[in-house]
């Protein structure tokens, strides 16, 4: 298990910039790429931004691989009609975040993309997969490009 007296202040304070930038989703045009930039930045030719992807990689985890987690999208082939297909991502939207716990939801590549290494200008979609995260246990969050994503 995670070290219970870290201290989870510096993670948690930046994923709360983020999600209060995700709920304004406001307009940026300067060029800061830090994670807790004060507006989300966005393509003009898209339109406005409402979302800051993220990648997490766990303190207790081994290498730098970030946080993979499991989601459905749309169907199984026809042999398995009706059945979703699993998918995994390690891209999530941060939806809530109180004190030393968060709660993320799962985004996946547009078109049936695959995720690249470094995710630059990807399009995502929200499912509805969400998961909770306690913050002692996160010592890297990567910021992605800003997007926006529908049905968030």
């Amino acid at each position: 298990m995670c070290n219970e007296n870290k201290d989870c202040k510096c993670i948690s304070d930046i994923l709360k910039v983020i999600n209060i930038l995700q709920k304004k989703a406001e307009h940026f045009d300067e060029s800061d790429n830090r994670c807790d930039r004060p507006k989300l930045d966005c393509d003009k030719r898209k339109g406005e931004c409402n979302t800051r992807p993220v990648q997490l990689i766990l303190c207790c985890q081994n290498g730098d691989n970030p946080l993979v987690m499991p989601t459905t999208t749309g169907v199984a082939p026809l042999g398995d009609v009706g059945c979703p297909t699993p998918a995994f991502s390690s891209v999530f939207r941060v939806e809530r975040v109180d004190d030393c716990c968060a709660t993320f939801r799962v985004l996946v590549p547009k078109e049936h993309q695959k995720v690249s290494e470094f995710c630059c200008k990807e399009d995502f979609k929200a499912t509805d997969s969400f998961f909770t995260v306690d913050l002692k246990c996160v010592c890297v969050i990567r910021c992605l490009d800003d997007t926006f994503v529908d049905c968030v």
